[in-house]
């Protein structure tokens, strides 16, 4: 709580939008989801987007410190309990979104009561509750100092981490209704997007605890991050290449989707994506240089994210633009096919989102508080020179 005490005016501007966020909620709640832009032809909007966004951001931040321990990376344990933070925050916004979308709490008692496990969202359901679960002792364990316990729950975090994005992908890529959707690399794709937004995401949290005096991280671990964030950046650009390449091959069954992606409604958030998500952070990244300026890194970290989230917007909305069905009951017909598929948020869909993304400001603003050891604490550690040889970071050899 002491880094909410600190900083008054941010606290007071996250839950003046937050309270805003559940007046709008309950608006909703009373009225029913008519009060969004969502539709018969488009029945996922942007709270769905922001559960995919949400999911992969967690994800990415579970990953890294995991990796700490599964694969004995020490420069990668310092950064984990702020990757823990992150990660548990990300995914109860996730989860929230989740039951926003379904209009209204008392619908979770019917998943509850009537499971379909045949259905990818029930799967969903059961390995986010489990991945919630992991994130919560995660943290108690860290927060106690029980590296035994953190290597073990570390063993089941890390496929936990990569099967939530997946079970999430496969509730689009199962539809083979939706050819947008309908492909065998919709998991890797959601999985290296989130790596590489969750990534960027902790970047930019590692910078903000610094600057606020909350976390120190030293400039090589920072660099480093940034250097596994291009590597990520490049993995992600490849899958994307791969599904477009696969849907632009003469005589595919995609070419009327793509030309939607590239030139239709959705096509200033795929190509904000190609170039400002992707291109540009990873020619910034690429050179060691760069990497180590704080400011090129957040700046580069800031469009992977936008760039994450225009993807979700341009997957989600590209296979709602034409309706499966033409003419079906509810879906407007008289202004042609564009009007079928259009969708735009609304005022308090809008400000229901940026409700909960400020709840989750304020979380993590708490659990950094309460969690990190302050900066001042982590400067006056011991000089590497004054370590144990066994305990230093580095090669001998190559001393």
């Amino acid at each position: 709580m002491e880094l909410i005490k600190r900083h008054k005016a941010l606290t007071a501007v996250l839950s003046l939008l937050t309270l805003l966020g559940v007046g709008c909620w309950v608006y909703q709640l009373m009225f029913g989801l008519s009060v969004t832009g969502m539709s018969n032809s488009v029945s996922w909007g942007l709270y769905i987007t922001m559960f995919m966004f949400f999911v992969g951001l967690s994800a990415g931040g579970l990953i890294v410190a995991s990796s700490a321990s599964v694969f004995h990376i020490k420069r990668f344990k310092a950064v984990a309990m702020p990757a823990i933070i992150l990660s548990t925050v990300c995914i109860c916004l996730a989860g929230m979104f989740v039951l926003i979308d379904l209009g209204g709490i008392w619908n979770v008692w019917r998943m509850l009561t009537g499971p379909n496990f045949m259905s990818p969202l029930m799967w969903d359901m059961c390995v986010i509750t489990l991945y919630l679960v992991i994130n919560i002792l995660y943290l108690v364990n860290m927060k106690k100092g029980n590296d035994r316990a953190v290597s073990v729950i570390s063993r089941f975090a890390l496929p936990c981490a990569i099967l939530v994005h997946s079970v999430t992908a496969w509730i689009f890529g199962l539809q083979i209704a939706k050819e947008g959707w309908y492909s065998a690399i919709m998991a890797p794709i959601f999985v290296a997007s989130a790596m590489d937004s969750g990534l960027a995401l902790l970047l930019c949290a590692l910078a903000a605890l610094k600057k606020a005096k909350v976390f120190n991280t030293s400039k090589d671990l920072f660099a480093s991050l940034a250097g596994l964030l291009a590597t990520c950046i490049a993995v992600d650009a490849f899958f994307i290449f791969c599904e477009v390449l696969t849907m632009a091959y003469p005589g595919a069954a995609g070419a009327e989707t793509l030309a939607i992606m590239t030139g239709g409604p959705t096509a200033p958030f795929f190509w904000f994506e190609i170039i400002g998500g992707l291109a540009v952070p990873f020619c910034v990244l690429v050179f060691a240089k760069n990497r180590e300026k704080a400011g090129l890194v957040i700046g580069s970290s800031a469009l992977v994210i936008a760039g994450v989230l225009c993807k979700r917007l341009w997957l989600l909305f590209t296979s709602f633009v034409v309706p499966n069905v033409q003419g079906a009951p509810g879906i407007a017909t008289d202004a042609g096919w564009a009007m079928a598929g259009a969708y735009a948020p609304t005022l308090p869909e809008l400000a229901i989102v940026i409700g909960v993304v400020s709840l989750g400001g304020l979380g993590f603003m708490a659990l950094s508080g309460a969690l990190l050891v302050p900066a001042a604490e982590t400067e006056t550690v011991p000089a590497r020179a004054a370590k144990p040889a066994a305990e230093l970071d580095f090669d001998p050899q190559t001393a």
